[in-house]
């Protein structure tokens, strides 16, 4: 036996479709009827047997009574087949050419190939499904870091000041048709750079913000990861500066709010503590309308050493609490101030308010418990641009 040839099953007994006397059919050939072999090619024709090998044919085995053969009937099923036997298409013959020829077709090095074509294929599939094993250990999925990396804004005026402060962010733009008028100049920009976007129907536009607010616009953008306090510190030119330490604050419309009114009233960053998973998101960004590209975030350090730094850059500390405060409207506001605004309900960090220069509160009638953080943020602002 030739070492490419397949193990040799059980011999077939007479009366099988592939034992003695009944070799594979040709096309047409009646179904049961124990005739010729059909001939492999280029093998010269023989009597039965497989593959026309030339063999003498064995004596045809009885008919097989009526209803006995393969579902469907006419094809006779030796005993064999029943108990789970081989049951291959071609013979010994045919299936060492088909060996063959697939080793021919692995060694075929013409780059456009079918069969090339097909392992190239199947080896993208295959890296693919491997992508998780890609790069160092720990390192996050490509897919996934480089949904991190981009933000999906939504809002005409969110849209428009990324457009206008950093176009090169833009990535991908979806647009209803009424807003083409409005847009051109961002669509021309887009042809001009090759950046893609596509006019679709208000209700694809709902389903990619997530969202009924977007003002029939959406784009996706490059994120602005937040700077560090060190670099800020800086780059921040002299004289009088505001800014917002965010300890605790969470709610996305909150967070868009804040940034509303602090580019209204010119504030200098919002200052993150270095666990805070805020991050800007489409919500928070339409919400600012376009507040969130003049107003930069910034990642503090450690708590201690955050405020240290400050300090020794000229900067005050103010607490903002419900009550017990000094009163916001009558206490002296310094030029160079950091106002430090806690969560609703939790309010901030005890540590952090007792590390502050000073504790301020806004004063009311009493008929509700407290404003809004993001309404007090606006109250706070007003009152230090009222001393400027």
């Amino acid at each position: 036996m030739r070492r490419d040839d397949p193990p040799r099953g059980p011999r077939k007994p007479p009366g099988s479709p592939y034992g003695a006397g009944g070799g594979q059919r040709g096309p047409g050939a009646a179904r049961g009827d124990g005739g010729p072999g059909q001939r492999g090619p280029g093998r010269p024709s023989g009597q039965g047997g497989q593959g026309g090998q030339g063999r003498p044919a064995a004596p045809a085995a009885p008919a097989a009574p009526a209803g006995a053969g393969a579902p469907g009937g006419g094809e006779a099923q030796g005993p064999w087949r029943e108990r789970g036997g081989s049951h291959h298409p071609h013979s010994r013959e045919q299936r060492r050419d088909q060996r063959a020829r697939h080793d021919e077709d692995e060694h075929d090095e013409r780059p456009h190939g079918r069969h090339l074509e097909h392992h190239e294929r199947h080896e993208r599939g295959y890296r693919r499904l491997d992508d998780d094993d890609q790069g160092e250990p720990g390192a996050p999925h490509p897919q996934r870091a480089r949904r991190d990396a981009e933000l999906r804004l939504y809002g005409l005026n969110a849209v428009r000041a990324v457009f206008a402060r950093r176009p090169q962010a833009l990535r991908k733009l979806y647009l209803d048709a009424p807003r083409i008028p409005q847009l051109q100049p961002l669509l021309a920009w887009c042809v001009a750079n090759r950046v893609g976007y596509r006019v679709v129907e208000s209700a694809d536009l709902d389903k990619l913000a997530a969202s009924g607010h977007h003002e029939g616009v959406v784009a996706e953008v490059l994120r602005e990861e937040p700077a560090p306090l060190s670099n800020w510190l800086r780059d921040l030119p002299a004289g009088p500066q505001l800014a917002l330490w965010l300890d605790g604050v969470g709610n996305p419309h909150n967070l868009g709010a804040i940034l509303r009114s602090a580019a209204h009233f010119g504030v200098a960053a919002v200052l993150l503590p270095k666990d805070s998973t805020l991050a800007l998101s489409g919500a928070a960004a339409r919400v600012a309308e376009g507040g969130a590209e003049a107003v930069p975030m910034v990642r503090l350090g450690r708590s201690d050493n955050a405020v240290a730094q400050l300090r020794s850059s000229g900067f005050e500390l103010a607490a903002t609490v419900v009550d017990g405060g000094e009163n916001l409207f009558a206490a002296p506001l310094p030029p160079r101030l950091i106002y430090v605004l806690g969560a609703e309900g939790g309010g901030m960090d005890r540590e952090l308010a007792a590390a502050c220069d000073r504790r301020l509160s806004i004063p009311g009638t009493g008929r509700v418990e407290s404003l809004n953080v993001a309404a007090a943020t606006a109250v706070l602002l007003a009152a230090w641009q009222a001393r400027r």
